[in-house]
């Protein structure tokens, strides 16, 4: 990875933390967009220790709002030459139903929206520096999730707070979850589909339970629930070696389209190798963001 440009998302804690430190000391030159500038900051410093002369940058959005995606990316497309890996890690899970600016539910903003936008408008980068790559962070809590394009922003999910809802998901925060992870796999389908040939590849994960700071501002049962799992789930570096891997590994270089866990390939849901759906939902996102749906 001597010399590649990463830009990765979600890079100031847990697994993103972990996978940008050991892409740093691998060779890599990260470029983070962050939220937090004191996380940011201390990430900064620690980098440049396990990679010396990488000299890593940072970039401040929020990236629930829709202009803040289109301005970091706009800005990282204006001082970087070439991108060699696009990491689409920012993610959260909210415990109750929230609208960004833009009258976008919050995970749907943060989880999907995001990945989409920013992706979108660093595509030039990543043509220009190909073979290039485009890792999703993803989840498993995909795998009893439904997409109604319908009630993209969950008004509907949310508004089903019931017995049942608890029992088979957790509550509708973690519906919304999953829903959102969906997304992220049916936007990485539909994105390799547009891209084959093009020498950039697209990938999404399922990175395991991993003991981070997700889930601490959720709030509520939420909040404890994940407090009490996190004694049994896995360190943020064991989390992130799926990342790195699609992100390094020369045994994925041809590799578009799939869903990953442990390094290797898995099948994700029914739902989630919906071809249409990834269609469908590519052309709904494009609009809400106002982008060309191209």
């Amino acid at each position: 990875m001597r010399g590649k440009v990463i830009v990765i998302t979600g890079a100031t804690s847990g697994i993103g933390q972990a996978a940008a430190e050991k892409l740093a000391a691998m060779g890599a030159r990260l470029v983070l967009v962050a939220r937090d500038k004191v996380r940011a900051e201390a990430t900064l410093e620690r980098l440049p220790e396990l990679g010396p002369g990488a000299a890593p940058t940072v970039h401040y959005a929020d990236l629930l709002r829709l202009s803040e995606m289109k301005r970091v990316a706009a800005e990282i497309a204006a001082t970087e030459p070439r991108i060699d890996v696009l990491i689409n890690n920012a993610g959260a899970l909210f415990g109750r139903r929230h609208l960004s600016q833009d009258g976008l539910e919050f995970t749907f903003a943060l989880n999907h929206m995001s990945y989409f936008v920013l992706t979108h408008q660093l595509l030039g980068r990543l043509r220009a520096s190909a073979p290039a790559r485009i890792v999703n962070t993803a989840s498993d809590a995909h795998e009893a999730a439904t997409l109604d394009l319908d009630d993209l922003q969950s008004a509907k999910a949310y508004g089903e707070s019931n017995f049942l809802t608890w029992l088979r998901f957790g509550g509708p925060g973690f519906k919304v979850y999953g829903r959102s992870k969906l997304c992220n796999i049916l936007f990485t389908r539909e994105l390799a589909r547009r891209l084959a040939g093009t020498g950039i590849t697209a990938n999404a994960l399922h990175p395991g339970f991993v003991a981070t700071h997700f889930g601490d501002e959720s709030g509520g049962l939420i909040s404890l629930g994940i407090k009490i799992g996190k004694r049994f789930a896995l360190s943020p570096e064991k989390g992130a070696e799926t990342l790195v891997y699609l992100a390094s590994s020369p045994d994925v270089v041809a590799m578009t389209g799939g869903y990953y866990c442990k390094c290797g390939l898995a099948t994700p849901s029914a739902a989630a190798q919906d071809d249409a759906l990834a269609r469908r939902l590519w052309a709904e996102t494009a609009k809400l963001a106002a982008l060309p749906e191209d």
